[in-house]
């Protein structure tokens, strides 16, 4: 959709609307029959020459003055409609409406209608409000309707979408680094190393890699991969691959993955790196429903604190 972003492009749409609306006006003026005087009663109206089933004969009557009217009121709504709305390029119209600003006005709306649901929580703790039954109910319908689609209904993931309930977190994994990604997003990047390594290292990186998760694995490939990954990989994901949560760094030694735990997979993503991102939720949600929702993640891989 850039290519349609130039101020041009207003200008070739306010074209088309002014131009619709006066090749309406000429229209109706080019068929004005009916500003004629009526034919009196009995006078015989001109056939058009178009007769169906025998007797049905299609007359020249003049269109019906209502008809006129309403299609003229029409014309005169449409240009008032421009004139105080946005119809017009990028002028703003007299009113200054954007969808944006209505959007905005009925978010606030909302948060002033919920803000007392919230209230009792206000004064509560994360660990707390994780344990409250009420807090549960809100949590688990925040978490429905905003993140069950990636992360699934259960809170288990799927490939690619990480498991919110097994405690293993990418980041810091408190209710305070919860909620800053619901709010801010998360934008997680590991670099691409082809063309710095060749598939055959990859693939002995990637048994060396398989070797830390006690998964089968070539042992020929696996001494070679230990050089290969504490060249390139150690320095995001620690010597004893154990990861690193202030880069979100994984631990690739605890035989939990993101993505598929076979050969290929891994070689694919040594070769072309990564890059997952997570929405921003800050502009969906209230810093309370963010609060409780937080809360809520946190409760399910720390069942024990509660």
């Amino acid at each position: 959709m850039s290519d349609f972003i130039h101020d041009s492009w207003g200008y070739f749409i306010s074209a088309i609307a002014l131009g619709g609306i006066a090749w309406c006006v000429w229209l109706l003026y080019s068929q004005r029959r009916w500003l004629q005087s009526k034919p009196a009663p009995g006078t015989p109206v001109q056939s058009t020459g178009h007769v169906w089933d025998g007797d049905l004969t299609e007359l020249n009557n003049p269109v019906p003055r209502w008809w006129t009217w309403m299609y003229l009121l029409l014309c005169v709504f449409a240009l008032g409609y421009l004139v105080l709305m946005p119809g017009l390029g990028t002028n703003p119209g007299l009113l200054a409406f954007t969808s944006a600003d209505a959007i905005a006005r009925e978010q606030a709306a909302q948060a002033q209608a919920v803000q007392p649901v919230y209230a009792r929580y206000a004064s509560m703790t994360p660990q707390q409000i994780a344990r409250d039954p009420k807090a549960q109910e809100i949590g688990v319908r925040l978490f429905l309707n905003t993140c069950a689609q990636c992360h699934g209904s259960d809170a288990k993931g799927a490939p690619n979408f990480p498991n919110l309930a097994d405690n293993d977190w990418l980041g810091e994994g408190t209710p305070e680094y919860i909620a800053q990604t619901i709010e801010q997003g998360r934008h997680g990047v590991m670099p691409a190393w082809k063309g710095v390594i060749d598939p055959k290292n990859a693939a002995e990186i990637a048994a060396y890699v398989r070797s830390m998760s006690k998964l089968a694995a070539d042992p020929v490939q696996v001494v070679f991969g230990k050089a290969g990954y504490e060249n390139y990989c150690a320095a995001c994901h620690g010597i004893d691959g154990q990861g690193n949560r202030a880069l979100g760094a994984p631990n690739l030694s605890d035989g939990i993955w993101l993505n598929s735990t076979s050969q290929d997979a891994i070689v694919r993503t040594i070769l072309e790196g990564r890059d997952n991102r997570m929405p921003a939720f800050g502009q969906v949600l209230t810093p309370d429903q963010i609060r409780v929702l937080s809360a809520w993640v946190w409760g399910l891989s720390n069942t024990a604190s509660q």
